[in-house]
């Protein structure tokens, strides 16, 4: 199975997109990995971890798309950017299932649409995210941020999606769908949240739960928690956000609170550490940008080895269960 890799894309690139892919490859024996971006540094850094197998290559692309690049005009004018070059040789190779990047949101966002396509059938694209709820289940959240000014079509859509990868993911026959909303009750929301609960109340195929309000995303309670990318991305950081509070104040509390606070920890380290682990989204890879015609996983900007070798875990699973055959089907005979 080939996986690409932008091997420049992110804060901590080249050395955490090459040792990522190198974990990737060593601990899975049916993974090919090619790394796109700059030849020399990207040897160097494969020198540095002492790899020399044969199933990761190299493709050179010297230049690279930053943040403060406006996303459309990047992908068309620096050609030979790593993410660019990555984008072109997934759409031309068959061979390729998918790739990975952490480069910046809206160029990979707007370059995969562009350059790979959109499905059959799917009107808008959409990033999801994935998080770890209070029973140790998984929650999809779509959208998390590609279209902000989205239309109630586009969120019927997202539900699809959502419940098709949620699916494949856990096993569930019809994973349980929320739209989030300021209530849980029906009546609840804008005019247009309302649209979309009454257009998602229609589709018989889609187990849909009704309204879910923000405190209830990480409960349990769904498995797929539907919104436009505005509020969705609003959600997420702020959860993310409110993660690293807890987590801050906890270890200042231990600093500054002696001699027994020091003694507890050593009880309850163990326990914390599994705590946090279940929050860290590392452990959990990227953001798959579900609806385009091959898988694309956003990882985060700052994404350490770990979180590149668990986004393309992440490609890799989504290919072993079929994700886009199986929404082609969905889309094409919705159309």
């Amino acid at each position: 199975m080939k996986i690409i890799v932008d091997a420049f894309g992110g804060d901590n690139a080249p050395e955490s997109n090459v040792r990522g892919s190198v974990t990737a490859v060593n601990l899975n024996e049916d993974l090919e990995i090619i790394l796109v971006g700059d030849e020399t540094k990207i040897k160097t850094e494969l020198e540095k971890v002492g790899y020399d197998g044969d199933r990761i290559s190299i493709v050179h692309a010297p230049d690279v798309i930053t943040n403060d690049d406006v996303p459309t005009t990047a992908i068309r004018a620096k050609k030979e950017s790593s993410l660019v070059v990555a984008l072109d040789m997934l759409k031309g190779d068959e061979e390729i299932v998918g790739m990975v990047s952490a480069g910046s949101t809206g160029a990979v966002l707007t370059g995969a649409t562009l350059k790979i396509g959109r499905l059959e059938g799917v009107l808008r694209p959409v990033m999801s995210a994935i998080l770890t709820s209070e029973n140790g289940s998984e929650v999809l959240i779509v959208d998390a941020g590609a279209t902000v000014d989205a239309k109630p079509e586009f969120l019927v859509q997202y539900a699809k999606m959502g419940s098709i990868f949620m699916a494949g993911l856990t096993g569930k026959d019809k994973p349980k769908i929320g739209l989030l909303s300021v209530g849980t009750e029906d009546h609840k929301g804008s005019e247009f949240s309302k649209l979309v609960f009454e257009l998602l109340k229609q589709e018989k195929d889609l187990n849909f739960a009704g309204n879910i309000e923000g405190r209830d995303i990480l409960a349990g309670g769904v498995d797929v928690v539907v919104t436009d990318g505005f509020s969705g991305n609003v959600a997420l950081k702020s959860i993310e956000a409110g993660v690293g509070f807890a987590m801050h104040n906890l270890k200042e509390a231990i600093k500054t609170g002696g001699i027994g606070a020091k003694i507890g920890y050593l009880f309850l380290k163990k326990s914390l550490k599994k705590t946090m682990s279940k929050v860290d989204y590392r452990n959990y890879g990227g953001a798959p940008f579900l609806g385009v015609k091959k898988l694309v996983v956003k990882a985060h900007g700052s994404s350490n080895a770990k979180s590149i070798y668990a986004s393309i875990l992440q490609v890799k699973r989504m290919q072993e269960f079929g994700l886009t055959e199986k929404m082609s089907k969905v889309f094409e005979k919705n159309d």
